[in-house]
């Protein structure tokens, strides 16, 4: 029975609450075809826009709600749908598997570069002339991303540790379908001893890599809107990849084929992971192709050599 650590994207769960719940019932008949499959199932999950949306809710003009907070808010408020259906999908089937969810703290280094320079897209889509004006009225930083609009950025340092990894593993020791690491996890830096929270986001991908290495998973599924890797995306001799190693994808790296802040994140998290020890398998896939993937069907292998 392998273990595997999917990590869903925030954007593939929608930009409001029905949209997100809709999603929620596709993600939930792809994970329960690994559960059916004989497999420990662990699920992270993005918070992208919904992080977005719920900081621009909580700051008034007297407060601002920190990162780690909203982080936790998107938590509890993306897991609730993907529990209840995740339960429902398996009463469907006559499964009979216990679901939970763990709100997740993550550790990061307060002196991580990307303190200086944030890159992780949050929240809406605006125009170019838009986003300017918001960074000229806020000072606030915004970006392009992956042509899809531009949007706020912040800062997105790269776990150090889980620090609920032990209450992780041990629900996975005992079948328990899990959520774990949700939009990342709450971010947090070891003050004298003492967890405090930090104003960031850690990238999904990033930190369910950390914790697939932590309780020693088989595979890492990263599961986004493609169903494959691509090389030369978007131009006449665009290729999908089936299977590539790590050499392979420095080299698609080092020549710039995935975009900053949408596929060179996961394929970097899928590296990290299958360099972390041997045998370590990662698939980048689509949702709902993720049953195939697990047979090699569908979604872009990452071995070591």
């Amino acid at each position: 029975m392998a273990t595997i650590v999917v990590a869903l994207g925030g954007n593939a769960l929608g930009n409001n609450v029905v949209e997100q719940l809709e999603s929620a019932k596709v993600a939930a008949k792809s994970i329960a075809d690994l559960v059916a499959g004989g497999h420990k199932v662990v699920i992270a999950h993005g918070n992208g826009p919904q992080v977005g949306v719920i900081k621009k809710l909580m700051d008034t003009g007297d407060f601002v709600m920190p990162m780690p907070e909203c982080t936790a808010m998107s938590q509890g408020y993306i897991g609730y749908h993907l529990e209840q259906c995740l339960r429902n999908e398996f009463a469907a089937r006559g499964i009979k598997k216990p679901v939970t969810g763990v709100l997740t703290q993550v550790l990061v280094d307060k002196t991580d570069p990307a303190f200086k320079n944030p890159t992780k897209p949050i929240g809406n889509y605006y125009s170019e002339e838009d986003a300017k004006k918001q960074m000229a009225e806020t000072g606030k930083t915004y970006a392009e991303d992956a042509g899809r609009g531009w949007r706020l950025v912040v800062p997105s340092p790269k776990p150090v540790d889980i620090c609920n990894k032990e209450t992780i593993k041990l629900l996975v020791d005992n079948d328990t379908v899990t959520l774990a690491c949700g939009g990342g996890g709450s971010p947090v830096v070891n003050e004298g001893g003492n967890l405090c929270g930090i104003d960031a986001v850690i990238d999904k991908d990033f930190a369910a890599a950390k914790l697939a290495e932590l309780i020693s998973a088989d595979s890492l599924f990263i599961l986004t809107a493609v169903d494959r890797v691509k090389i030369n995306f978007g131009k006449p001799d665009e290729k999908s990849l089936a299977s590539i190693n790590l050499a392979q994808a420095e080299q698609y790296i080092g020549e710039g084929h995935f975009a900053p802040g949408s596929m060179l994140p996961k394929v970097q998290a899928a590296m990290m992971f299958v360099a972390s020890g041997q045998g370590k398998k990662a698939i980048i896939g689509s949702l709902e192709q993720a049953a195939l993937a697990i047979k090699g069907e569908s979604g872009t292998e990452i071995v070591a050599g």
